[in-house]
């Protein structure tokens, strides 16, 4: 079907993947989920043709290929009709091995994704705790520096190639007193003494490995850090919405093979003489969760636009993963209750498709999570009245705001650390200043002057609703409000000041 998101080399690329997982991956689906394994060839096979680097350089083995072919590649890794594969390979290439590609160093790049991408090496992203689920800043499994070493202890959970795989990049603590500022990533080898895991029984899933993976008293080098330390925390919150797009676009691909799946066998099935496609009242039910599937499917194409062409994202992202992996259940739902008994009968994919389903709504984030995001991004801003009238009074403001600075600094938390940034506040009058921080001491003025280590880009209106309250700076920064050039020098400047009347 013509769409203003994809070229022909979109469809080839589509046309290619399909066939694959129709030739080579579903037929083994039965014997796979039984086992409850993904033979490692499998991911060797994906890795050779090219299907575990698409938006990866081509410099570390990829394809450079833009987010539209990865949400292709997504949507058709659910022809596998195993929603335990889909979710192992899109932990493999689109969370374990993002964050080592976006803040890694070359030696992490050329150990952990060259060979990832090529299929030789299976990854796993390690953040969920046994007590704090989505609450990742409250992670307890910590890292301690000891030497060139990180010595390492704790617990995850859920953890999907978690037992199988190879590696984890592994969320801890770095700083136990700094909450979501303690947090950094850590790649950790799976056959390192003080590693092991169990896996764990699912209700849907099979084939995939979630486990249940201990770290005791674990020493990894020192240049396993990924990025900076006391970073980690940022770099889940950047990498989340595409996790999320990820959930969404299996979601869809697995929604539309159930209904394929469902129309077939009503076409060939028949009840007091007529085929069950012939029933309205079976039918106009499908065609409800058709309508639904293809609005769902185009704001996700609308997401990944959006995210490839650097555009703000995390609000489509969000929607697009409540919506789609709660309609991926209504769809299995409504799908087995058209084939009757044998919807119910593990013979038939049926039964695996309601089961798999349910999964979508928990992982990378619950429908509950989704909800409270998009809730604090509709509610966390000024209202409009008061946005307009302070961007209508931005003299005064800012200046009272940006002169109130130096009286509010912490000087305990700044200790000997400098930093310079520059402020860019689009419709300020003036709309731009420079902070500097040294010497125990802050200074204030107006314009950009010296070299600044950080630039921060807003508008005038959204700085003035943070210091004063009226914006929540966490949705602000979700919802692309907010621009840093260097988030861990942003980092340590909202701990530097006291709040207003504080």
């Amino acid at each position: 079907m013509p769409s203003v998101y994809f070229t022909p080399d979109h469809e080839e690329f589509r046309r290619q993947v399909r066939r694959f997982m129709d030739q080579e991956i579903a037929p083994h689906a039965d014997e796979w989920e039984e086992a409850g394994v993904i033979p490692r060839e499998a991911f060797g096979q994906m890795g050779r043709l090219g299907f575990l680097g698409i938006s990866f350089p081509e410099e570390y083995g990829g394809s450079g290929a833009d987010m539209l072919f990865a949400v292709i590649f997504l949507e058709e890794l659910t022809r596998s009709r195993m929603g335990g594969f889909c979710a192992a390979v899109s932990v493999q290439q689109f969370m374990a091995t993002q964050h080592i590609y976006r803040w890694g160093s070359e030696e992490l790049k050329r150990n952990y994704l060259t060979p990832s991408i090529a299929g030789d090496k299976v990854g796993a992203l390690a953040i969920t705790e046994p007590d704090t689920g989505s609450d990742v800043a409250a992670i307890r499994g910590k890292a301690v520096r000891d030497g060139e070493h990180w010595v390492i202890d704790g617990a995850k959970t859920f953890i999907t190639n978690g037992a199988l795989g190879d590696f984890y990049t592994l969320a801890v603590k770095t700083d136990p007193a700094g909450g979501a500022a303690g947090v950094s990533l850590i790649v950790v080898d799976r056959e390192a003494p003080g590693v092991s895991a169990r896996r764990l029984k699912k209700l849907g899933w099979y084939c995939s490995d979630t486990a249940e993976v201990a770290f005791e008293g674990v020493r990894a080098p020192a240049g396993r850090l990924v990025g900076r330390e006391n970073m980690g925390f940022y770099y889940l919150m950047e990498a989340f919405p595409l996790e999320r797009l990820c959930g969404a676009a299996i979601s869809v691909g697995s929604a539309d093979i159930c209904l394929q799946e469902a129309l077939a066998y009503m076409r060939q099935r028949t009840a007091f003489g007529r085929p069950l496609t012939k029933y309205q009242a079976l039918t106009h039910r499908l065609a409800d969760l058709a309508s639904q599937l293809e609005a769902a499917r185009q704001l996700i194409y609308h997401a990944a636009w959006l995210m490839e062409n650097g555009h703000p994202h995390e609000r489509e992202c969000t929607m697009a993963k409540l919506v789609a992996t709660e309609l991926n259940q209504r769809v299995a739902d409504a799908c087995l209750q058209c084939l009757g008994g044998y919807g119910f009968m593990e013979e038939y994919p049926m039964a695996r498709f309601f089961r798999d389903a349910r999964a979508g709504t928990i992982v990378a984030g619950t429908s509950e999570i989704m909800r409270e995001i998009l809730a604090r991004l509709m509610t966390g801003e000024a209202p409009p009245d008061r946005g307009k009238a302070m961007a209508g009074e931005q003299g005064p403001g800012l200046a009272e705001l940006f002169n109130s600075l130096p009286g509010r600094l912490r000087t305990e938390k700044v200790g000997d650390w400098q930093g310079v940034f520059h402020f860019d506040l689009a419709g300020g009058r003036p709309g731009q200043w420079t902070v500097e921080i040294g010497g125990g001491g802050c200074r204030v003025s107006q314009g950009h002057q010296g070299q600044a280590g950080c630039l921060v880009e807003m508008d005038a209106a959204t700085y003035i609703g943070i210091e004063t309250g009226a914006l929540d700076p966490q949705a602000a920064f979700m919802g692309g409000k907010i621009k840093v050039s260097d988030l861990g020098a942003m980092l340590k400047y909202l701990t530097a000041f006291r709040p207003l009347d504080k």
